[in-house]
């Protein structure tokens, strides 16, 4: 997960292990430290999606995408973008972008456990990734 807020990483997290999602989680605060771990790290069957912030500083989720769908390894993993925005711009952006979903963020607690348990069943319950 890419989001700049110390909050809404930790509320993610607790989320996964409320849902009893037991697989490792990694957590960046912006773009670019997200890039550069996933540039040097193998990611052959590790990393099975990546949730995304819009709005961090120094590389934002646009840039992102652009890099990771512009990457031949990297663009097979699928981006969920998970952002407070509701613009039809910014969801218009990120599907042009190469986003495989977006995702509006929970108000409450309740419902991001919810989004989450959904998410995780998908991605790595049902959907088949290169």
């Amino acid at each position: 997960m890419a989001d700049d807020d110390a909050d809404d990483r930790f509320l993610v997290q607790a989320a996964f292990e409320d849902n009893d999602i037991h697989h490792e989680m990694m957590f960046f605060e912006d773009g670019e430290q997200l890039l550069e771990h996933l540039n040097a790290t193998p990611i052959e069957g590790k990393t099975r999606f990546i949730l995304l912030d819009l709005n961090m500083p120094k590389k934002d989720g646009r840039e992102v995408l652009r890099a990771l769908k512009s990457d031949k390894m990297l663009s097979k993993i699928p981006v969920i973008v998970f952002s407070t925005s509701k613009a039809p711009d910014d969801i218009l952006s990120s599907y042009e972008l190469g986003a495989n979903s977006y995702v509006v963020k929970p108000s409450s607690y309740e419902h991001l456990k919810e989004v989450v348990k959904k998410i995780s069943d998908f991605w790595l319950n049902t959907a088949i990734t290169p």
